[in-house]
């Protein structure tokens, strides 16, 4: 047979499944900055899109928030994989995320997709409070640290998103979020995936992100995890296997899963059609997370 035929027979079963299925995907890291893979990444979109999925997408934008923190001479930090963020942050932030939003919707409309961008203060989609974090030093001992304008998300309203997906439009949201007070806050980007694919109890929840998935060695990409099951996830942090920005990664999965999505995806955006090599092969790619 044919190769093309043969990829093509392949997807077939897949494309039948996920007919008319929201696949919630979290867009960052390198496969938001390499032309190439902006270019492969907006492909896979809009193709899923026509095949019958209802992709839903949230982007990130650290690197580039942290470019502009340089410029005005702040220094970036970081506790736990989540930034800490002051006033003036905040505000930084929630401009590079609206211009980076716009470009992502720019590129799917080239591509032939029909998008529109939203934040999360639009028709406030995203409410959220000041994220209480603690941190635990060698001792075990427990401090309460301040991460700012930080957002813990208490409620998605749904019913936007709703609307763009009954018109036929992709959603494309930045991950700021509006407290009952009007305060903007600053989400992590996996946790605002975990929590709307949740929300609407997605078919699968997908992350792109600069490794191949979860490795029990760092430097050795073979020592891949093609699955993890909630249970282990806990043991895995203590074996210090999932740290640092992995940690909302994979607490954005397990939320996800807790709120009824199927499966959820932890893979490497570096390689190009990521999204099509999960969605549509039998092998897939990176690591899934499953209950």
């Amino acid at each position: 047979m044919n190769r093309t035929a043969e990829v093509l027979i392949e997807a077939l079963p897949y494309i039948r499944r996920f007919y008319n299925r929201r696949i919630v995907i979290k867009y960052g890291g390198a496969a938001m900055e390499d032309e190439k893979l902006i270019r492969s990444v907006m492909q896979d979109i809009v193709l899923m899109k026509y095949v019958g999925i209802r992709p839903i997408i949230v982007h990130g934008g650290g690197p580039r928030i942290t470019t502009w923190m340089d410029k005005v001479g702040k220094v970036p930090e970081f506790i736990q994989g989540l930034r800490v963020t002051d006033a003036e942050t905040v505000e930084i932030a929630e401009m590079v995320l609206g211009s980076i939003n716009k470009e992502i919707v720019a590129r799917i409309n080239q591509h032939g997709g029909k998008a529109i961008g939203l934040s999360g203060k639009d028709a406030n989609l995203i409410l959220a409070e000041k994220q209480e974090t603690q941190i635990t030093d060698e001792t075990g001992q427990q401090t309460d640290v301040d991460l700012g304008f930080v957002g813990k998300i208490i409620g998605v309203n749904t019913e936007s998103i709703m609307a763009l997906d009954k018109a036929d439009y992709i959603p494309v949201i930045a991950p700021i979020g509006v407290g009952i007070d009007g305060q903007t806050y600053n989400i992590n980007a996996d946790t605002m995936a975990g929590e709307i694919a949740s929300a609407f109890q997605a078919e699968k929840l997908i992350v792109l992100t600069d490794t191949r998935g979860i490795l029990r060695d760092l430097s050795d990409t073979s020592s891949l995890m093609p699955t993890l099951r909630m249970r282990e996830i806990e043991q895995f942090i203590k074996d210090g296997f999932i740290a640092g920005g992995m940690l909302p990664k994979v607490e954005a999965c397990t939320t996800a899963l807790i709120g009824g999505v199927y499966k959820t995806h932890i893979i490497d955006g570096r390689i190009p059609h990521s999204l099509l090599l999960e969605v549509f092969t039998e092998g897939g790619i990176g690591t899934e997370i499953v209950r």
